[in-house]
């Protein structure tokens, strides 16, 4: 079966950021998905939330959630996620975000990492792998 890989840009987020950075917000390499680091960017490239960590970590799963449906998953099929802080007090209020969107009977894995963002503006990065079985024709 030959494996397939695709790069996955979904419209809920700046293809121009990713391309002028050349990254994939996802890229699909055979069943396994590996989601780049998912900051608070609305699909004009602003950013959502400044200085808000619940609306950056709300913005942050959406964005996630985008890559996933356009790769063809859900947040079920997520298997680990690591996520950067930029304080450790956003701690619990990105815990309590995340368990709103991972409500499945097996939550992934996490990892928390607190670190300086690439951007002042941001509060949270998320990043992910998922198993996304190919569909049979």
């Amino acid at each position: 079966m030959p494996r397939r890989r695709r790069r996955i840009t979904p419209a809920a987020l700046p293809a121009e950021v990713a391309d002028t950075n050349a990254y994939s917000y996802g890229v699909l390499d055979g069943e396994t998905l590996h989601v780049s680091g998912m900051v608070a960017f609305a699909p004009d490239g602003s950013y959502v939330g400044e200085g808000d960590i619940h609306a950056q970590a709300v913005q942050v799963f959406d964005n996630l959630t985008a890559v996933l449906e356009a790769a063809g998953g859900t947040l079920d099929d997520v298997v680990s996620t690591t996520t950067y802080l930029a304080a450790p007090e956003h701690a619990a209020t990105v815990g309590q975000v995340r368990t709103r969107y991972f409500t499945g009977p097996v939550p992934p894995t996490s990892t928390v990492i607190v670190a300086p963002m690439a951007r002042p503006q941001f509060l949270v990065e998320v990043s992910a792998i998922a198993h996304i079985p190919a569909t049979v024709s």
